[in-house]
């Protein structure tokens, strides 16, 4: 099938996917490494199944195992496509979350087709982020983005930036297209609100211990609003708030079929 046949269509549920740097031209590829063992030793692939590769940024390949060995998969690129960046992007400042709540959110925001996650420094946050050991968690944070792009057969993935302040913050909802501060206390209801079709949707949770006046007061460019009649957990807000979001936008309402 050619790759012109193939646009509009997401990642199979059912086909085992695999990341790789860079898409594979036509031809005869070999998937080593870390994804090439977990195919051949975990998953146990077998001649003439099908799997899929992406390169998180929009490229997709369908492939037919060929070989197995000890430590990868000798594979035939049967399609090769494209999926251009979506839009709206949703962006999530998620403040720092203690435990494995941070990853927990992490995991959701991806599951729910977040495009970028930004760890927010909050003041009310019980974990802090320095030297190594922060350096640590962000990277716990990409991993957790990675695997879960995998499962929810996304073939864009999130970008999980680096550590932000509250200044930055509030410099991301000064330059988004909407910009949405998530608090339990405000009048305003998230589905009342309209998404755009376009730009940067970006969303602001707070910790456990929820904002400061402080930062609600310098979140201003950012409109004030409420999930519904219950409080949740940060690490579910964002998630929520991402699907009412999208669920207003084409992202959601044209849907897509696996290949």
């Amino acid at each position: 099938m050619p790759s012109s046949d193939l646009r509009g269509l997401t990642l199979s549920t059912a086909l085992p996917v695999f990341a790789v740097d860079t898409l594979p031209p036509a031809g005869v590829v070999i998937l080593d490494g870390a994804e090439g063992h977990h195919g051949a030793t975990v998953l146990r692939v077998r001649p003439g199944e099908l799997v899929e590769l992406t390169d998180g940024r929009g490229g997709a390949a369908r492939c037919r195992v060929r070989s197995v060995g000890r430590d990868g998969l000798q594979l035939d690129v049967q399609a090769l496509r494209h999926e251009p960046a979506p839009a709206p992007r949703v962006v999530v400042a998620q403040a720092l979350a203690k435990g494995d709540h941070g990853e927990q959110a992490v995991d959701l925001l991806t599951q729910a087709g977040v495009d970028e996650i930004v760890p927010w420094a909050a003041h009310r946050c019980v974990v802090r982020w320095s030297g190594e050991r922060g350096e640590r968690a962000l990277q716990r944070w990409r991993s957790t983005a990675r695997a879960a792009a995998k499962q929810s057969r996304r073939v864009h993935w999130p970008r999980v930036t680096a550590l932000a302040d509250t200044g930055d913050v509030v410099a991301r909802l000064a330059a988004a297209t909407l910009g949405l501060v998530l608090d339990p206390r405000a009048a305003r209801p998230l589905a009342d609100v309209t998404a755009p079709a376009a730009g940067d949707v970006v969303i602001v949770v707070g910790p456990e211990g929820g904002m400061t006046d402080a930062e609600l007061e310098a979140l201003t460019p950012g409109v004030r609003c409420r999930l519904g009649p219950t409080v949740f957990r940060s690490s579910a807000a964002g998630s929520v708030a991402a699907a009412v979001v999208l669920a207003r936008t084409p992202r959601w309402l044209g849907g897509a079929r696996a290949l």
